[in-house]
């Protein structure tokens, strides 16, 4: 969120909503260039959107207040970065981790299952849409970095430690703090960050959650099997699907426990339940997670409006689609810069 001009009689009022007090000019300088990277840093840690944003902006308040009484025997990123991850670690005190399908139990060998809903109270993992973290092109080296450290099979994996460990993880071998500075950040030993890293490091070799690897594919063809995956579900072509999806691709769709892996098993499914008749949905292109995405409308009951469904991330390799995450939260398509609803007449680009 952009700092605004000064409009609140309250500075404490002023601070909460992002607003800039006259004579701030030197705290705006020095710490707003910060705002995109502590985005994403707070979504490794918590994997919300929606929280990341909030930490973000809790974040500024914190900093805004200390500002007076910062003096620089750190640097102000590094300050920054203090008061993100103690904002989020006690954010993480009062909240379970959050899930994929995948997390929660094994795949469904039959496609013709109706798929189970999650359990009540159950917190999903939600995408990131890279137009809020993505550094500047001039910079390619960190689009990369951020493309790699923002993947969801990544930040899943990383919901499995417990918070402390997240954080010490993420600051070491994500973001390359020294660990002296981790310690200072969250009042602790350099040995004990040492050896919590070392925890933690321990625990995702030994998970059954660790993320895949998967190879950087080259942005024409990323592009390429998103606008293909994205014919086929408009044109409810089956047949273009099997082609997409590798042998052993996996489909997840949170709020749904219920998912399938192996193209024999996911390509009759969307055909049988998902697909309906061409012209049910319509997709948008857009990048989530350093990863293509969509963002969905299924056509509504009139037959003439295309409602908000929710946004789907691919994983692609250079023969395909290896997985494809879809989150079923119409709540989230604002979040990426499109409308809740489209006419018939919309198409898309």
């Amino acid at each position: 969120m952009a700092v605004r001009p000064w409009d609140a009689d309250d500075p404490s009022d002023a601070a909460e909503k992002g607003a800039a007090l006259p004579g701030d000019a030197t705290f705006v300088r020095e710490t707003e260039p910060f705002r995109r990277e502590l985005l994403a840093h707070c979504y490794r840690l918590l994997g919300s959107v929606q929280d990341a944003e909030d930490l973000v902006q809790e974040t500024y308040v914190r900093a805004w207040r200390g500002y007076p009484a910062f003096e620089h025997r750190s640097s102000v990123r590094t300050w920054l970065y203090r008061i993100a991850t103690n904002a989020c670690l006690t954010a993480l005190e009062h909240h379970s981790r959050r899930v994929l399908p995948s997390g929660l139990g094994a795949a469904e060998p039959d496609p013709d299952t109706v798929p189970q809903p999650g359990e009540p109270g159950t917190a999903w993992l939600q995408p990131l849409p890279d137009g809020l973290v993505a550094p500047g092109p001039d910079d390619p080296e960190s689009i990369v970095i951020e493309r790699e450290s923002l993947r969801l099979a990544l930040v899943a994996s990383w919901q499995y430690l417990p918070g402390r460990q997240r954080a010490v993880l993420i600051l070491r071998d994500v973001l390359a703090f020294p660990a002296a500075e981790v310690a200072e950040m969250l009042g602790t030993t350099t040995e004990a960050v040492k050896s919590t890293l070392q925890r933690a490091r321990a625990r995702l070799r030994q998970s059954d959650v660790a993320a895949e690897s998967v190879a950087e594919v080259a942005e024409p063809a990323a592009r390429a099997l998103l606008d293909q995956y994205i014919a086929a579900f408009e044109n409810a072509d089956t047949l273009l699907l099997e082609k997409l999806l590798c042998q052993e691709a996996t489909l997840e769709a949170t709020p749904l426990r219920t998912w399938f892996a192996g193209r024999s098993t996911c390509v009759p499914f969307l055909s049988r339940q998902i697909l309906g008749v061409p012209g049910d949905w319509r997709m948008l292109p857009t990048s989530a997670n350093g990863q293509p995405a969509a963002v969905g409308y299924r056509r509504d009951g009139d037959g003439v409006q295309h409602r908000a469904y929710g946004v789907a991330v691919l994983t692609v390799r250079a023969d395909g689609i290896i997985g494809v995450v879809s989150f079923g939260d119409p709540a989230l398509v604002p979040a990426f810069g499109f409308p809740t609803d489209l006419g018939e007449s919309t198409r898309t680009t």
